[in-house]
């Protein structure tokens, strides 16, 4: 089923994909080929959509493994992904609703080509580095675009983490592999993240970490309850720093108490 896809031009190199408010993916366009990081739902052919701005070859990054970033790979010859999420991958894409889909629309998974932290992509003039950071998922990758000192982080890093989800890393395991990546405050002046609607400042990172240490540390006893489909888990907010620029204010990391 089709849905809204909402596009918005960030720079002149660089898109912002919004499927529906559900999730976002993003363009990066050099000199000679393209990149999608993340494709989201699949509502739309977002190949077709890519087309429409660029006749670049296109290549595709998945973030991770979960359902609403990877399920638009099917418009696409091919898509790269840690393979430490591979197989939570291709358990969702199995699922009867997206195999039926599939088969009536002549559409197929490409299998997934391995990226993993300190792996180049070089676009012509844009040159993007992967960096490891399991947690969200255990294959999670931030995608750092040098020359524009912008980090993408699909939902590693975010204003709503869910830690409470089938296999999470356990918070002292994400704060320890936080702090393996924090130098990349000194790398990057923003960041993009698998829900966004514009750019976040890097400091999310450290805020995000910081809310994290909090859970560690027992400082929960006013941790509301969170209810989402799995069940009831806790939501811990975190503060953002201030005078600085977020594209929204409200920042929490789910969890299990």
């Amino acid at each position: 089923m089709e849905k809204e896809l909402y596009i918005k031009q960030l720079r002149p190199y660089l898109y912002l994909m919004d499927e529906a408010h559900e999730a976002t993916g993003y363009l990066v366009i050099g000199d000679e080929k393209a990149l999608v990081i993340d494709t989201m739902n699949g509502y739309n052919d977002l190949f077709k959509a890519v087309r429409k701005i660029t006749d670049k070859p296109v290549m595709v990054v998945n973030t991770h493994g979960h359902p609403d970033h990877i399920l638009g790979n099917v418009y696409f010859d091919e898509a790269y992904m840690n393979p430490a999420d591979n197989f939570m991958a291709e358990n969702f894409m199995k699922d009867p609703e997206i195999m039926e889909f599939c088969t009536e629309n002549g559409l197929s998974f490409p299998p997934f080509k391995p990226i993993k932290g300190g792996d180049i992509i070089d676009l012509g003039g844009k040159t993007l580095e992967a960096y490891d950071i399991p947690g969200h998922t255990p294959g999670g990758i931030l995608l750092l675009l040098k020359e524009d000192r912008i980090l993408f982080t699909g939902d590693s890093i975010n204003h709503h983490l869910w830690m409470q989800i089938p296999d999470c890393a356990s918070m002292s395991e994400l704060v320890e592999n936080l702090d393996k990546i924090m130098f990349l405050e000194k790398e990057a002046d923003f960041i993009l993240h698998g829900h966004a609607r514009d750019f976040d400042d890097i400091s999310l990172l450290r805020c995000m970490r910081q809310g994290a240490v909090e859970i560690c540390e027992g400082k929960t006893e006013n941790d509301p309850p969170y209810q989402w489909f799995g069940g009831v888990g806790k939501q811990h907010p975190f503060k953002l720093e201030e005078g600085k620029k977020y594209s929204q204010l409200d920042s929490v990391i789910c969890y299990n108490p």
